[in-house]
């Protein structure tokens, strides 16, 4: 049997909901590791991640979104209360983080992350981000200055301007946990590297596909309501991804709302 660390995980979102929420999980865990450390270039590469997150979260029915699916998980947990199969507390201690989570959404008004937007001198630094090489010292010395600060000073500013961003993160991770524990695990096998399935038209928000690192097996993923397909590639890092034309195991899982 494989170790649980030989295993990759891949995962497939169905919407743009999902597909976003992902995405800033993603950058919030890169930017929590950038932010942890010490050196001047991992400062800096902190800081370009909060740019990302800033524009990911500019769309503006992503509180909304996150509030509505924090008030569904609420109200189905709500009616699980007095039930024999259900450990009280731990039932509590869930339904206390997303209330948490919805107080620390409906407690930030205007849009989000607009602090940072009206800082002119960060606002300097992300338009010169988009060029490369655009933040040198010669073309942002101010920047450079700041980059050859105290480590422990620069954390604070970086968590600074984290904080109006931060009303997303628990959020985010509630949803996506809760929807990660709806998954129905089955083994499979790509034949020749391929596989099909029929969705008979059910609403998936997730698909998720575990396969042994050492199988040097990468799945391309595509999938509707109806159906998914699955096509394994070498990871060979060609410049054009070959088909694997052996028969691959792996397993499937399928998240929905």
């Amino acid at each position: 049997m494989v170790n649980e660390q030989q295993i990759v995980l891949y995962e497939y979102p169905f919407n743009e909901r999902v597909r976003t929420l992902l995405r800033l999980e993603d950058l919030f865990d890169k930017l929590d590791y950038f932010c942890a450390q010490t050196h001047s270039y991992c400062h800096h590469t902190a800081l370009l991640t909060l740019f990302e997150i800033l524009e990911v979260t500019s769309r503006a029915d992503l509180k909304s979104d996150l509030l509505q699916e924090l008030e569904r998980h609420r109200q189905s947990l709500s009616v699980l209360r007095n039930n024999p199969q259900v450990v009280e507390d731990a039932l509590d201690a869930i339904l206390r983080e997303i209330e948490q989570a919805q107080q620390t959404l409906n407690c930030t008004p205007g849009r989000a992350g607009q602090q940072l937007r009206d800082n002119e001198w960060l606002t300097s630094i992300r338009s010169r981000a988009g060029i490369p090489g655009g933040t040198c010292e010669f073309d942002l010395p101010s920047y450079h200055a700041w980059l050859m600060r105290d480590p422990q000073e620069r954390v604070t500013d970086l968590r600074q301007w984290i904080r109006p961003l931060s009303q997303f993160v628990s959020g985010t991770a509630i949803v996506l946990k809760m929807l990660r524990e709806t998954s129905h695990r089955a083994q499979q096998v790509a034949s020749q590297g391929q596989f099909q399935q029929m969705l008979q038209g059910r609403s998936y928000a997730l698909l998720q596909v575990r396969v042994a690192a050492d199988l040097g097996a990468v799945p391309e993923i595509s999938a509707n309501k109806y159906m998914l397909w699955i096509r394994f590639t070498a990871a060979d890092r060609e410049v054009k991804p070959k088909p694997v034309e052996r028969d691959v195991p792996f397993e499937l899982a399928l998240c929905a709302f």
